[in-house]
């Protein structure tokens, strides 16, 4: 991935902030790749006003949009420490601002009693309200809509094997074709991929047993595939590719497979990543996403608290009208998170 003037991105660059115990890891980064809380246009107008945006500190999971704990505390008494920790480690480094990204609900109110400003983003996720198979899902939407995935199903596998593969079932021939796919989309979506080949091995090499592949097949040869993290209570939904285009493959393989998956393992949620507003119609709803951002500078943060004022609104507003599309049953519907 490239930064400006063409020079490499440096990888994240580890920064400690407490003790090991205490915190998640931050990281002093020189872009904004890989974090799904999009923060370019900040970057673009500090700098245009003759500020230096980069580099600054991250507090998340890397390259992956899951909400969860950004402060690991024993207590909550232990907050106000920790967040004027991060606040420290920002103005004496010299960096422009700092961001929690992706924090769990309940750490909303404590970085905003720090004085952080608190953005609202939109997920879709997938909720199981104790279906013992697919078809009980969809005996929950309107008719309508359970027939348009059936049909969908039906001519994403039509001619196909779908096979789902997990820990010591999955080879490094198996992730020679999944970095394949990974490769493809990638290189459509982002430009340059930032995961390494290696990376996938390490992953199967040491989580194996937290990985679901999902591959489909044509003829025992892999056309596509879905990479899925399972965590205790979801399914964490990460990168696919193909390389043969299948009409409603991608909703299959991403979206329909999943919710199998989680079903089979009796899992709560699943999580298909950042963004998307097609997986309404295949019964996935809206849920309010969080983070919280540090800005020394009184201007830029005046600047910064006035847009988000108005993103929140309209964030509000969507949300509103997101749920309203689901293809729930009336009496059925899930309500936004």
């Amino acid at each position: 991935m490239a930064g400006r003037a063409g020079k490499p991105y440096p990888s994240w660059s580890m920064v400690p902030t407490a003790s090991r115990r205490e915190s998640r890891p931050a990281y002093a980064k020189s872009h904004s790749q890989g974090e799904y809380v999009f923060d370019q246009g900040w970057a673009d107008a500090w700098e245009r006003a003759g500020g230096q945006y980069y580099p600054k500190l991250q507090i998340a999971a890397p390259f992956s949009p899951v909400p969860g704990p950004r402060l690991l505390l024993r207590d909550r008494e232990q907050a106000p420490a920790l967040i004027a920790a991060l606040e420290a480690v920002t103005d004496q480094s010299g960096l422009s601002s700092a961001h929690a990204t992706f924090i769990d609900p309940d750490e909303v109110a404590l970085f905003e009693a720090a004085g952080w400003l608190i953005r609202q983003g939109t997920q879709f996720h997938w909720k199981n309200d104790g279906y013992a198979s697919f078809d009980d899902f969809l005996a929950v939407l309107a008719s309508r809509k359970r027939k348009a995935i059936r049909k969908e199903r039906a001519a994403a596998v039509e001619g196909l094997t779908i096979r789902h593969l997990c820990g010591a079932e999955i080879t490094s021939e198996h992730w020679d074709a999944f970095w394949v796919f990974y490769q493809d989309t990638g290189a459509r979506k982002w430009g340059q991929p930032y995961l390494t080949r290696s990376f996938f091995d390490r992953i199967g090499e040491t989580m194996g047993d937290r990985v679901l592949l999902i591959f489909a097949e044509r003829d025992g040869v892999p056309i596509a595939g879905a990479l899925n993290l399972i965590g205790d209570e979801t399914l964490y939904g990460r990168y696919w590719g193909a390389t043969e285009e299948v009409p409603f493959l991608h909703f299959e393989l991403c979206y329909y497979q999943a919710i199998d998956a989680a079903i089979a393992r009796g899992l709560k949620t699943v999580e298909a990543g950042a963004q998307g507003e097609h997986k309404l119609a295949r019964g996935y709803a809206p849920v309010a996403t969080y983070s919280a951002h540090y800005i020394p500078d009184p201007s830029f943060r005046r600047a910064i608290a006035d847009y988000l004022v108005r993103e929140r609104e309209a964030v509000a507003e969507q949300q509103e009208y997101l749920g309203e599309l689901t293809p729930f049953r009336r009496g059925e519907q899930q309500q936004p998170g």
